[in-house]
C-alpha cells in the first residue's frame, strides 16, 4: 500500500514538490549564507519525493546525543528560518493539505501535506526515517 500511494503521490504532485524543494536547496548553497538550511532544505526535498513509510523526528532521538543543529545554535538557526521562509512555505502546505481534506480519497495525501509544513517550520536538527 506504501508503494502505490508514493506513486500516486509522485505523479500527482510529488514531483513538483520534491523539486521545488531542491531548487531552494540548491540555491541557498549558491548564496554560501544559506549553506546551513541547503541540507535540511534538501533533505525536504527527498522526503518529498516519497513521503509514505517516513517519518520526520529529532536527530536526537535518531541518535540519542546532541549536536551543533539539536542545539541553541540550531533554535537560532530555525528562528531565522522561520522567519525569513518557514511560516509561508508551512503555510502553502497547509493550504493545499486543507483543499485535500474535503475529498475521501485524497485524506492520504493531506496528511503527508500537514506533515511537509511542520517540518517546513523548524527543519534545522530534523531527521527523516523510515517507520518501523
Amino acid at each position: 500500500m506504501t508503494l502505490l500511494l508514493n506513486v500516486l503521490w509522485f505523479v500527482l504532485g510529488g514531483f513538483a514538490s520534491g523539486c521545488a524543494w531542491l531548487l531552494g536547496a540548491v540555491l541557498l548553497a549558491i548564496t554560501i549564507v544559506g549553506l546551513p538550511w541547503a541540507a535540511a532544505a534538501w533533505r525536504i526535498g527527498m522526503f518529498s519525493f516519497f513521503p509514505f513509510g517516513k517519518e520526520i523526528i529529532s536527530r536526537v532521538e535518531q541518535t540519542g546525543e546532541h549536536d551543533l543543529g539539536t542545539g541553541p545554535l540550531g533554535l537560532v538557526l530555525n528562528i531565522i528560518w522561520f522567519v525569513f521562509a518557514g511560516w509561508y512555505i508551512a503555510l502553502a502546505h497547509v493550504m493545499i493539505g486543507i483543499t485535500l481534506v474535503p475529498f475521501i480519497v485524497t485524506i492520504p495525501f493531506s496528511i503527508q501535506h500537514f506533515k511537509l509544513a511542520l517540518i517546513a517550520l523548524a527543519p534545522i536538527g530534523k531527521a527523516v526515517v523510515e517507520k518501523p
